[in-house]
């Protein structure tokens, strides 16, 4: 049969051969083995906190924001074991209506406390979650 990628006075036309369908699923996935997350104690928290370790401080947000009662009672362990640490930290409530610029205060008065030297953890609260009436906020102000 003539094709016309065979005809000589079609030279610029080129056609390749097809290939074969490489699979959906990567046939060596189950060679890789599956990463869990490291089940840290009480005291291993509580030193990775201190240590400044972002990793397991978030991981310890978690087991707070959590409502599972093993998570709770693991969490006031947490909080118990730190809480000598927390030597003279200030903690600071801002509220107000939607638009009023809470993000914006928190990100400046924020950024002149890092410039200082001093540490800083934002804890962003939405009180008016229907499911969970607290829910923790994961935006830009959680740090």
């Amino acid at each position: 049969m003539h094709h016309p990628e065979n005809d000589p006075k079609y030279l610029g036309l080129n056609v390749n051969k097809g290939v074969v369908q490489p699979p959906s699923i990567n046939p060596y996935l189950h060679l890789r083995k599956k990463q869990q997350r490291k089940e840290y104690s009480v005291k291993e928290f509580a030193e990775g906190i201190l240590a400044g370790n972002i990793t397991v401080l978030s991981q310890a947000v978690t087991l707070v924001e959590s409502s599972k009662p093993e998570h709770q009672a693991m969490a006031q362990a947490i909080i118990e074991k730190c809480l000598p640490y927390s030597g003279n930290a200030i903690r600071v409530g801002i509220t107000g209506v939607p638009g009023a610029g809470k993000s914006t205060s928190i990100d400046a008065f924020g950024m002149y406390l890092v410039e200082k030297g001093h540490k800083l953890a934002v804890l962003a609260i939405d009180p008016s979650s229907e499911r969970t009436k607290g829910s923790i906020l994961g935006d830009k102000t959680r740090m």
